[in-house]
C-alpha cells in the first residue's frame, strides 16, 4: 500500500477475494453465446484468446517466480542480498489482478473495435507496426510518466506502493494499484491497436506482444543476473535498447534514477542513468562466491507439497501446510514434477537465510516422505545423503543438520551411518534431537505428575522420556512392547518412574508418529497433546489441545525468511534446524547423531541466548 493511498487504490473487485476470476464470466458467457449463435463459417474463434492468453500468461509468470527463486537461492549472480520478508509475499499476492484486467479490455477491443476480430495468425506489416509502435512513441511516453509517478504528490500516492520491494521478485514488475495500472493499459494500448485499426492485426502480434511485456518485466525484477557479456561485445548498442536485471534492480534500490520501460536510450538521452550500472553490472554476471555456514537438509513431504515449498506458489509457501481442493486438478502436472524429482539425481537448494553473519541454506533430498519407508529406496537415498554431507564438506559449510525422515534409527541408526560411510570429514552433523526433547519438556507442563505415552519412539521421544523419569514424572505405556523399549534406553534406577497401563484416562500425552484416531478418541475431555515428531498428530478431537511439534520462534535477526517451514506457523523454525544453528553460533567441536546426545539445558540456554524463543508461555526451564 502506498504511504497516502490515492483514489482508485483498490481494485473493482477486491472484495471478492479469491471468486475474482468470476468478473471473467460475462465475457466467457459472451463469447460462447455469440460463437453458438454464429454461422459456423462465420464464426470467430479468436474471441476466445483473451482467455487463452490470460491462462499462458499465469503460467509463463509461474515459471519465472519459480525460476527467480531457485536462482536467487543458489546462484552466485544474485544482485540485492538483502532478504524478502512475508509483508512482502502477502503485498504481491495480487499479481494476477492485472492480466484480468488485460484480458477484459482485450475482449472489449475485439468486439468493439473493428479489424480487432478474424485475426489471421499472422501479419508481418501488423508485427512491424507493433514493434515500432513500442520503441517509439510506447517507450518514450512510458519514460515520461514513469518520472512524474516519482514527483513526491503521485510517488506518495500511487507508486511507493509498488516501491516498497526493495528487492523485486518478478511478480514485483505487476504489483500496482489500480489507478496506476490504468495509466500503463493506455500507454501499451497503441502497441495492440495500431496493427488492429490498420487492418494488419494477427494473433502473433497479440500474443507475441503482451507475451514480450511480461518477459522483459520478470527478466527486469528476477534480481539475478544472467544478460551474458558477449552479447554487449557483439552488439554494443544493445545497451540502449535492452536494460538488464541489474539496470532496473538500481531503480528500486536508488529509486529515482534508470525510468526505462525496457530500453535504456531515454535514461542515457536525459541523464537518469545511475553511474553504478556498469560496474554493478560486472560484479553481478561475474558472481560473488559465497561461503554456507550451516545446511539444513530436508526432503519434500508428500507429492502435493511440491506446490508449497518456496519455489513452488509463493501465497502456500507463505502459510502453513495443507492440502487445497484444487491441488486434485493439477494432479497430471504434480505427476510428471514428482517423476522429474525422483529422476533428479543430487540435492537442491531450496532456501538462503541469514542469521547476522550466519549464512544458512536449506537443502533438500530429491524424494517424497512415502519414498524414506520403501526397503529398495533406503540404499539410493542414504547415498544421497552421504554425498550431501560431502559436498557440504568440500564447500567448508559448518554443521549440517539432518531433517525429517533424514535422520532415522531403521534408515541410517539415527546419522551414524552417514559418518562412517563419508570418512572423517570436518562438517558436523546434527540431528537435534537434544534440543527437540528440552523443547518438548517445556512444552510439558511443570506440575504433571504422570504422562501416556504413545506413537512410535524415536531418538527424541527416548530422551524425552528419560527426561521426565529424572524429574520424577510418572511415565505411562499401554504396550508391554513399549514398556522394554523404555527400559532398554534409560538406566536401571529410573525404572520405577515407569508404568504399564491398561487405560488412557490421563490429561498430557506424549505422541509420536502413528498415533491413530481411534487411539485419540480414547483420551479424556482437555487432554494435552505433546508431539516429540518432526510430523504432526492429525487433529481430530475439539475438546482437546493440540501442541506444536518441537519447533521455537526466530529472532528477528533472521533474514529472508518468508516461507513456512512445513506445518509450522510464519517465522517458527522446528528444533531440529534450529540446532544446527546454535551448534555453529557456539561453536562446538562434535557430532550429534547416532546414540550422541549433548546436555539438554546447556543447548536450550543457548538457543534463548541466541534470540530464540519458545511458543507460547516461556518458563524457566529446570532439567535433572
Amino acid at each position: 500500500m502506498a504511504s497516502h493511498p490515492g483514489p482508485l487504490t483498490d481494485w473493482p473487485w477486491e472484495k471478492l477475494g479469491s471468486y475474482k476470476y468470476t468478473v471473467l464470466l460475462p465475457f466467457i458467457g459472451h463469447a460462447v453465446h455469440t460463437l453458438y449463435h454464429s454461422e459456423p463459417e462465420d464464426r470467430d474463434y479468436t474471441l476466445l484468446c483473451p482467455f487463452y492468453l490470460l491462462v499462458s500468461r499465469l503460467v509463463h509468470d509461474q515459471l519465472w517466480i519459480s525460476w527467480s527463486r531457485f536462482q536467487n537461492a543458489r546462484s552466485k549472480h544474485q544482485i540485492q542480498s538483502r532478504g524478502l520478508e512475508f509483508q512482502q509475499v502477502d503485498r504481491e499476492r495480487r499479481w494476477d489482478d492485472q492480466a484480468i484486467m488485460h484480458a477484459i479490455a482485450i475482449y472489449l477491443g475485439h468486439v468493439l473495435l473493428q479489424g480487432a476480430s478474424h485475426l489471421p495468425l499472422w501479419n508481418t506489416k501488423g508485427l512491424l507496426f507493433t514493434a515500432l509502435v513500442h520503441a517509439g512513441p510506447v517507450e518514450f511516453v512510458y519514460y515520461w510518466a514513469h518520472r512524474a509517478l516519482h514527483h513526491h504528490f503521485l510517488f506518495t500516492r500511487y507508486h511507493s506502493h509498488h516501491h516498497s520491494s526493495f528487492v523485486t521478485e518478478p511478480i514485483t514488475s505487476v504489483v500496482h494499484p489500480f489507478a496506476e495500472h490504468l495509466l500503463y493499459l493506455a500507454i501499451f494500448a497503441p502497441g495492440f491497436v495500431v496493427p488492429w485499426i490498420t487492418g494488419t492485426g494477427s494473433l502473433a502480434a497479440l500474443c507475441g506482444y503482451m507475451t514480450f511485456i511480461d518477459l522483459m518485466n520478470n527478466l527486469g525484477h528476477c534480481n539475478f543476473e544472467f544478460i551474458p557479456k558477449w552479447a554487449f561485445a557483439i552488439f554494443p548498442p544493445l545497451k540502449y535498447i535492452m536494460y538488464t536485471p541489474t539496470f532496473h534492480s538500481l531503480h528500486h534500490s536508488q529509486v529515482h534514477i534508470n525510468f526505462c520501460l525496457f530500453m535504456p536510450i531515454y535514461d542515457y538521452m536525459y541523464g537518469t542513468v545511475d553511474k553504478t550500472t556498469d560496474s554493478l553490472y560486472e560484479t553481478s554476471i561475474d558472481g560473488r562466491e559465497q561461503m554456507t555456514d550451516v545446511v539444513h537438509l530436508t526432503h519434500p513431504t508428500s507429492i502435493h507439497s511440491i506446490w508449497q515449498i518456496r519455489f513452488g506458489f509463493a501465497y502456500l509457501a507463505a502459510e502453513p501446510y495443507c492440502t487445497k481442493w484444487y491441488f486434485w486438478l493439477l494432479w497430471p502436472f504434480t505427476a510428471v514434477l514428482a517423476l522429474l524429482t525422483w529422476m533428479f539425481g543430487a540435492t537442491f537448494t531450496v532456501e538462503k537465510i541469514r542469521l547476522d553473519k550466519l549464512k544458512i541454506q536449506t537443502w533438500a533430498i530429491p524424494r517424497f516422505g512415502f519414498q524414506y519407508n520403501l526397503a529398495w529406496q533406503r540404499e539410493p537415498i542414504n547415498s544421497l545423503i552421504r554425498k550431501a554431507i560431502k559436498d557440504a564438506d568440500a564447500k567448508g559449510v559448518k554443521v549440517i543438520t539432518l531433517g525429517l525422515h533424514n535422520q532415522n534409527e531403521e534408515l541410517n541408526e539415527n546419522g551414524k551411518s552417514y559418518l562412517d560411510g563419508v570418512g572423517n570429514v570436518k562438517v558436523k552433523v546434527v540431528d537435534g534431537c537434544s534440543l527437540a526433547a528440552a523443547v518438548v519438556m517445556n512444552n510439558i507442563p511443570q506440575g504433571a505428575r504422570q504422562v501416556l505415552v504413545c506413537g512410535r519412539l524415536t531418538k527424541t521421544g527416548y530422551a524425552v522420556v528419560r527426561a521426565l523419569c529424572q524429574r520424577g514424572t510418572k511415565v505411562l505405556t499401554v504396550t508391554e512392547e513399549e514398556l522394554q523399549g523404555h527400559k532398554s534406553k534409560i538406566p536401571a534406577e529410573l525404572h520405577d518412574r515407569l508404568e504399564l497401563v491398561h487405560y488412557y484416562d490421563c490429561k498430557v500425552w506424549l505422541v509420536g508418529d502413528g498415533l491413530s484416531t481411534q487411539v485419540q478418541r480414547k483420551a479424556p475431555k482437555g487432554t494435552l497433546f505433546v508431539p516429540f515428531s518432526q510430523f504432526p498428530p492429525m487433529a481430530v478431537r475439539s475438546d482437546c489441545t493440540y501442541h506444536t511439534i518441537p519447533a521455537m520462534a526466530i529472532p528477528k535477526a533472521l533474514e529472508n525468511v518468508h516461507s513456512c517451514e512445513n506445518w509450522l506457523p510464519r517465522r517458527v523454525m522446528s528444533a531440529w534446524r534450529i540446532a544446527g544453528i546454535v551448534h555453529a553460533l557456539e561453536g562446538w567441536d562434535t557430532h550429534e547423531c547416532g546414540e550422541k546426545m549433548l546436555d539438554m539445558k546447556q543447548v536450550f540456554d543457548a538457543a534463548i541466548s541466541h534470540g530464540f524463543r519458545p511458543l507460547g508461555v516461556a518458563r524457566s526451564m529446570q532439567f535433572p
